[in-house]
């Protein structure tokens, strides 16, 4: 049977982090404002004060202008359909290809499947592919095509043909488990393109399809079985599953992280 637990592994580290910084945040007390010297007061500005947020108001306009984000997980992965505000226009057919596209062959996709193919090696994953310079680069094909595959059906065509909104809107209220279980239940609800909710049919079918295809098409010939099939479907909802849980805190560090600078 086809072992495909080394994404959900390191996700699950990922996840474990946010959870500690957050929850680490959530209990440090709010320190005691100091006395200032007096001086001299001048007129109050008649401009909002966004200075709170830093690079995060600027990034939050841009969303609303675009739709879409130039955010990146830990500085690294796309995670251009993550919006942090509600206030945004919906997608087209056409943005939702491209922002697919753009975060689908971004650069550092090809150092993370990489990095994925590398811990399959070494987990004699699928042995079908062998060891070697061979079967890594079998493995290092298989990732990037799984997640291409998944990411186009899941996040462009079905929907378009659903007219469903591929991105994640980052809740932001509340504490650690409340969130966690908003952005859990991201997986089977998800917004249309007119901004009512209903069930992720591009996320389960999505995932599904695709599959499917990477399945029975060009992996190994001895893994080419329905159950096997089931539970690389399994494997990939698991995988959006921590991934999304990841997209709801990353925004809050990354403007911590930011105020630090």
């Amino acid at each position: 049977m086809r072992i495909v637990i080394d994404r959900l592994g390191i996700c699950f580290v990922l996840v474990l982090l946010l959870a500690l910084v957050t929850r680490a945040q959530e209990t440090v007390p709010a320190a005691e404002p100091q006395p200032q010297a007096q001086t001299k007061s001048s007129p109050p500005s008649s401009e909002p004060s966004n200075k709170a947020h830093g690079n995060g108001d600027s990034e939050i306009k841009k969303q609303e202008q675009t739709g879409t984000s130039n955010d990146r997980l830990f500085y690294a992965l796309p995670n251009f359909l993550t919006v942090e505000t509600q206030n945004v226009p919906p997608l087209s057919v056409g943005q939702k290809f491209e922002v697919v596209a753009r975060g689908s062959f971004d650069y550092i996709q090809m150092p993370w499947y990489g990095l994925l193919a590398g811990v399959s090696q070494a987990q004699n994953s699928e042995p079908g592919y062998g060891q070697g310079a061979v079967g890594y680069t079998k493995r290092f094909g298989a990732y990037a095509a799984d997640g291409t595959i998944e990411n186009f059906f899941a996040g462009a065509i079905l929907p378009s043909v659903l007219h469903q909104d591929p991105r994640y809107f980052q809740s932001g209220r509340g504490g650690f488990w409340r969130r966690t279980g908003y952005s859990v239940s991201r997986i089977f609800v998800t917004r249309t393109d007119s901004g009512r909710h209903q069930f992720n049919y591009s996320e389960i079918f999505g995932s599904a399809i695709s599959a499917g295809i990477s399945t029975y098409s060009y992996h190994p010939q001895g893994d080419r079985t329905l159950s096997n099939a089931a539970s690389v479907w399994g494997t990939q909802v698991g995988y959006d599953t921590i991934t999304i849980v990841v997209k709801e805190f990353w925004p809050d560090i990354r403007r911590k992280l930011s105020k630090k600078k």
